[in-house]
């Protein structure tokens, strides 16, 4: 007796999914029963699309209206420190980066889980179909032995028995059986037909698996890339990698809409079908497969009887009767016709192959098998499958905020980057405290004005007691002083009080010595020039 039957019960989420409401594009109700042949329910699907779309635009429309604000309506670089903008950019960065890869995380996982799905699905597909191939090849094959095969032997037999009546009466009662069985094998149902949509859409699932999952596997890595970007661009001050990240934010904002778009109908389409899969090949398979024999597929277990039992059992008796009498004539018809005795045993060594095709064919159209992988297949696309999708959907939801975000701190940063080369370029070429000024100064150093500081004197004692050489008086700007520096130090050395009149080269002042170190220089300008006239 056939086990019970493995119930399969709807996860929660397709329940979910399926009581989304369908709408068609005239915002009439649609009904959500699986009929993806009907234009109605094709535009159900169509119309949450439509919605992602929507979604699409209002959030580029948030996006032009914040970025308009951001360029026309700036605040005064007063209130709005520099400090703080780069802070808030900075973290926004940060968090943009955090969302990014949590999106990616679920990304990665809901493509697993829906190609595992389909992954399933098309090897539960492919057992079947194996198992149809097989009922196909078994009942032609037995078909082929009883018409032919047997037609043969019986033939020769004719001739050879044609003086005894009795012997000739057994093998057109063997002739009976024979033609009883091939009467029930043409019974059975031909899964030719099915076997080769099943084939069909094995290789389009599996076309279309492929490159879906490629596709987002090559958006994760473009997500995981445009991340990069904007936080090399960030840490490099580089507005060439700020606009490149723009650019490609609006495209990556783009495709995760799309994405959101196909995974929502994909969901809501294979939920509306997990939901009730028995009704939907039921309705499908009438005039292809008798209805007995669907239901007896989709629902089995103690209180479905098989459709196939009276045909196999007819078979089984068939075959046995005809092996009595082979027997039988090989007792009695052999002594006497010793020619016979090649296609009596030809004839039992068919019987025999036969019986053994009749047990594999029983076990073959036997509902466990086959509903094992329904419920497979039923397993991999509603569980895995979908669930797949709606992480899927996650992502989508998540890489959207990240670039949104990303886009909303560019023009931020754009401003940051501005106001601080705008502030370099304000500093005058000659000013000591110019970062580019320095940077220039100890690539081409004045050598012609240096002296050698191993003749001067070490600056100890009073300020008074010091009688410099008249050519250590030097009114030279302040910029030769701190070139000076750079070639002498080597590292930039700050120090409380500016060695004006020693002699020594000049280091290199904090932005606090800077009026301090002005004021003692004029000082000591005028006090050795009273003293050591040119």
């Amino acid at each position: 007796m056939p086990a019970a039957r493995v119930e399969y019960i709807a996860p929660w989420w397709v329940v979910w999914l399926h009581n989304v409401p369908h709408f068609g594009l005239r915002l009439q109700p649609v009904d959500s029963t699986f009929s993806p042949r009907d234009e109605s329910y094709q535009e159900a699907l169509l119309l949450l699309g439509l919605l992602a779309a929507v979604c699409l635009g209002l959030n580029l429309a948030f996006l032009a209206a914040y970025l308009v604000c951001a360029c026309c309506c700036r605040r005064d670089p007063v209130v709005q420190t520099k400090q703080r903008s780069s802070c808030c950019v900075t973290w926004t960065a940060v968090v943009a980066g955090l969302i990014c890869c949590a999106a990616v995380g679920a990304g990665f996982y809901g493509n697993s889980e829906t190609h595992d799905g389909v992954h399933q699905l098309l090897y539960s597909l492919e057992n079947a179909n194996h198992t149809f191939s097989g009922i196909d090849e078994l009942v032609s094959e037995n078909a082929q032995k009883m018409q032919v095969d047997l037609e043969q032997h019986l033939a020769r037999l004719h001739e050879l028995f044609a003086a005894r009546g009795d012997y000739i009466q057994t093998l057109k009662f063997m002739q009976q059986m024979a033609g009883s069985i091939v009467i029930q094998l043409s019974g059975l149902p031909v899964w030719r037909e099915v076997t080769t949509q099943l084939t069909q859409l094995s290789d389009q699932a599996g076309y279309v698996e492929y490159y879906r999952w490629l596709s987002y596997l090559l958006l994760f890595i473009l997500d995981l890339v445009i991340c990069f970007v904007a936080c090399l661009g960030l840490a490099k001050r580089s507005k060439c990698l700020l606009a490149s990240m723009l650019c490609c934010g609006v495209l990556a904002l783009l495709l995760s809409w799309a994405s959101l778009a196909t995974d929502s109908a994909a969901a809501v389409g294979t939920s509306d079908f997990c939901v009730a899969p028995d009704t939907f090949i039921l309705n499908n398979t009438q005039g292809h497969v008798s209805t007995a024999v669907t239901r007896y597929y989709l629902y089995c277990g103690q209180s479905v009887s098989s459709p196939f039992q009276q045909a196999l059992t007819t078979f089984q008796r068939s075959l046995t009767t005809m092996q009595i009498q082979v027997v039988g004539l090989l007792q009695f018809a052999v002594p006497l016709f010793p020619t016979a005795e090649k296609d009596l045993l030809g004839i039992q060594l068919l019987l025999n192959t036969s019986e053994t095709s009749l047990h594999q064919l029983t076990a073959m159209l036997d509902c466990r098998g086959l509903h094992k992988d329904y419920l497979d297949a039923l397993t991999g696309i509603c569980y895995d499958g979908i669930e797949g999708l709606l992480y899927l959907g996650l992502f989508s939801l998540l890489a959207a905020l990240t670039f949104s975000t990303l886009i909303c701190a560019g023009p931020q940063a754009w401003q940051h980057f501005s106001t601080r080369d705008r502030d370099y370029d304000d500093i005058d070429d000659d000013d000591p405290f110019n970062p580019q000024a320095r940077r220039i100064a100890a690539h081409n150093p004045p050598r012609g004005q240096l002296h050698s500081f191993c003749s001067y004197s070490s600056g100890l004692g009073s300020q008074s007691s010091l009688q410099p050489p008249a050519q250590t008086v030097s009114n030279a700007p302040v910029s030769e002083y701190m070139n000076q520096a750079m070639l002498f130090g080597g590292n930039p050395r700050y120090e409380n009080v500016p060695l004006i009149g020693r002699g020594s080269p000049p280091p290199t002042y904090s932005p606090s010595m800077r009026a301090t170190y002005m004021s003692v220089a004029d000082e000591h300008l005028r006090h050795y020039g009273n003293q050591f006239p040119a």
